[in-house]
């Protein structure tokens, strides 16, 4: 059982060193924290040093000297806030005392209380976790106890993903250093916007020279795209490329996912992960994939990938509509088939094809019977609209659209938003999310249909959702997607949705619905030049940028800086979506003149590659490796979505993955780098040689 040493802060000021800094602990601290906990390991008490950074960051190193090893299952620092907060945020959810947010999900670590007049924020000393901490460290925050608590404890994955404690902690003999910045402030903006401080911190302090070093060790990113390609239009392509008939025309586009039994080199029996398809949504969009394509075909003078391109476009225009609406995928009937005694999942072909929708929402996980999606619809209608602005003006993509829009505004309710989900039969909304920051999306469409057609019901109907996702979303941080409650994580579907976790004071939250508005934002902005869209906008994105890695920890065995998390209850580290976040963070960076969005958002386009099997990622090669002996230079160009996604990771090659899915994976970093490329040069990006030694975490 661990104990507390009770220490006033008025007492710490004038009993307690400065780590050799002659400052005086600054009184200003005693407005922001009441009191501080420190715990001791068995009977040792720890000696704590303050430094005084700035007026108004204060590092606070906590020592032990331990004479022998001490079994102790937890050891805490408690910090209670010297004002009553009404806003809280902490970068993983911990609904009960039991849980804790593990060092796994330290990404950006920050726990942040605020009032009107005051805001407070705790940051661990990442500086002190360069080698694998022995004890490790979590972070906890208790809402109705007004409570930050930082600490050491084993730690085990419980739901997915969340952490809990476990016993059995061990602390060695000798200096064990612990440590945390306390930055405080009682500025207006720095209230408004409470996640800028924290951003900038951590960035200032670890990003950028995590950012610096990576660029300077990266090859040209053109040679990741290139794998990209070769493996889905060459080494893979019998698994990868679905063609077929469709109205009389030819169509195709990569399949939904593939997974390492289908690999060349495989020695047993191909077993499909799931239903075989092709899908065109907020997720998933084939669309988008072939827009990069195409970019890269025309830029290369390559006719044979600009014919893929060509064929995948013509099939997203063969999604038959009705009343305006259309589904989000096409798929294939599936089968057992037994071989030596052993079922494997196959499909039946392309002549059982059936049009349906995203099975990752409330209704059915049924893709055949799962509802119109509002936000699946508003995203290809606006990769529509993007490829007739930018690639080709094919008016069947711009009548497409207009016919889909028309069906959309017919649908706002009278507060602003769109509904989540429609009935297939009726075209209804349904029960879920019909006033969620997914409405962040059609913003975006509508905003972009404006500028080509003029049209003021466009404009009208997107600055009136746009207020309504303002006035109802942003400052609560209400960040409920389809992605929040009905993908693999779904702690909460049954009870939460749309409800605040009442020890955290804190939704579940997903970082897609914040780009989605932050993307709107910007967009309101250039159409009306009101600056408080802009600022709604930084906001939000610093919101978003909280989720994204600012380090490199020692125990995650792949390259880190600029990856991004999905979400406050999971555990992947360089996430996919990160290629759909790089450009809005590098706009905002030239729209703010901020040169660390700019860093941020070309480590994100970075951080796409960084999960692909090939030999320019050297440590990650190795952990694909370790698990799957038999890939070799056929194989390169595989790309797992994320890493560590249950959580846990290992040097062994634990957290890394079986699947690649290329619309959410090689093809669409591959489309980032493209779009990229088009709108900003190759110039624009760092041009990097291939140093193993830095390649490597």
């Amino acid at each position: 059982m661990y104990k507390l040493g009770r220490l006033l802060i008025p007492v710490l000021i004038f009993s307690l060193s400065c780590s050799g800094d002659s400052q005086k602990i600054p009184s200003w601290i005693n407005e922001y924290i009441a009191l501080i906990d420190y715990g001791q390991i068995e009977s040792v008490t720890p000696d704590v040093h303050y430094s005084v950074l700035s007026d108004d960051i204060l590092k606070v190193s906590v020592v032990f000297n331990l004479k022998n090893s001490v079994r102790q299952d937890d050891w805490q620092v408690n910090i209670t806030p010297a004002f009553l907060p009404d806003f809280h945020w902490a970068s993983h959810l911990t609904p009960t005392d039991k849980h804790i947010i593990g060092q796994h999900v330290f990404r950006a670590p920050a726990i942040t209380v605020a009032s009107s007049e005051k805001k407070l924020t705790l940051i661990p000393d990442l500086g002190l976790l360069k080698e694998i901490p022995l004890v490790d460290w979590y972070m906890d925050l208790d809402a109705r106890s007004n409570k930050i608590t930082l600490g050491m404890s084993k730690s085990k994955v419980q739901e997915h993903v969340l952490f809990v404690r476990e016993p059995g902690a061990v602390f060695p003999p000798g200096r064990t250093e612990f440590g945390f910045y306390i930055l405080v402030s009682d500025k207006k903006e720095s209230i408004s916007n409470p996640f800028r401080d924290a951003a900038a911190f951590l960035w200032k302090n670890w990003g950028n020279d995590a950012f610096q070093s990576m660029a300077s060790g990266f090859v040209d990113l053109e040679r990741y795209v290139e794998h990209t390609y070769n493996w889905a239009f060459d080494t893979w392509k019998e698994s990868v490329w679905q063609e077929f008939t469709l109205n009389g025309r030819k169509v195709g586009a990569p399949v939904f996912i593939v997974n390492t039994t289908q690999s060349p080199n495989y020695p047993g029996e191909v077993n499909e992960r799931e239903f075989r398809s092709i899908w065109n949504q907020a997720w998933f969009s084939s669309l988008r994939s072939a827009s990069g394509l195409y970019r890269y075909a025309r830029r290369t003078g390559n006719e044979k990938l600009l014919e893929y391109a060509n064929k995948t476009k013509e099939l997203a225009l063969s999604f038959p509509q009705e009343n305006g609406f259309f589904s989000g995928l096409i798929a294939t009937e599936m089968e057992k088939v037994e071989i030596s005694g052993k079922k494997y999942n196959r499909s039946k072909g392309w002549d059982t094809y059936y049009f349906g929708n995203s099975n990752r929402n409330p209704y059915s996980r049924n893709a055949r019977v799962s509802p119109y999606h509002i936000l699946d619809m508003s995203f290809t209608a606006n990769q529509m609209l993007l490829w007739y602005l930018e690639l080709e003006q094919d008016e069947r993509l711009l009548d497409y659209a207009i016919r889909y829009a028309d069906a959309l505004t017919e649908t706002q309710f009278e507060n602003g938003f769109f509904p989540g989900w429609l009935d297939l039969k009726t075209r209804k909304p349904l029960h879920h999310l019909n006033e969620s920051p997914e409405s962040a999306m059609s913003v975006t469409f509508l905003l972009n249909l404006y500028k080509i057609t003029k049209n003021e019901k466009y404009r009208h109907s997107a600055l009136k959702a746009m207020n309504a996702i303002v006035e109802n979303i942003v400052h609560k941080g209400q960040w409920e997607d389809f992605e929040t409650y009905w993908s693999c994580s779904r702690y909460g579907s049954e009870d939460l949705v749309g409800k605040k976790i009442e020890r955290n004071n804190q939704f579940k939250q997903n970082t897609l619905s914040m780009f989605w508005t932050a993307e709107a934002l910007l967009e309101c902005f250039y159409l009306t030049d009101n600056r408080e869209y802009l600022n709604l906008g930084e906001r939000t994105l610093d919101e978003m940028l909280m989720y994204q890695a600012s380090w490199q920890p020692p125990y995650i065995y792949v390259r880190t800086v600029g990856g991004f998390a999905v979400m406050n209850a999971d555990g992947e580290w360089n996430d996919s979506r990160q290629s759909l976040f790089s450009e809005l963070i590098i706009r905002y960076g030239e729209e703010l003149k901020r040169e660390e969005y700019l860093q941020r958002g070309i480590a994100a386009l970075y951080a796409s590659f960084e999960m692909m099997y090939c030999p320019e990622n050297v440590a990650t090669k190795e952990q694909w490796e370790k698990v799957w002996t038999f890939f070799n230079e056929k194989d390169y160009g595989f790309m797992m979505e994320n890493y560590g996604h249950m959580g846990v990771t290992s040097p062994g090659g634990l957290g890394i993955g079986e699947f690649t899915i290329y619309d959410w994976g090689n093809g669409a970093a591959s489309e980032a780098y493209n779009r990229i490329v088009d709108h900003l040069g190759k110039k624009f990006l760092p041009s990097g040689i291939n140093k193993t030694d830095k390649s490597s975490p």
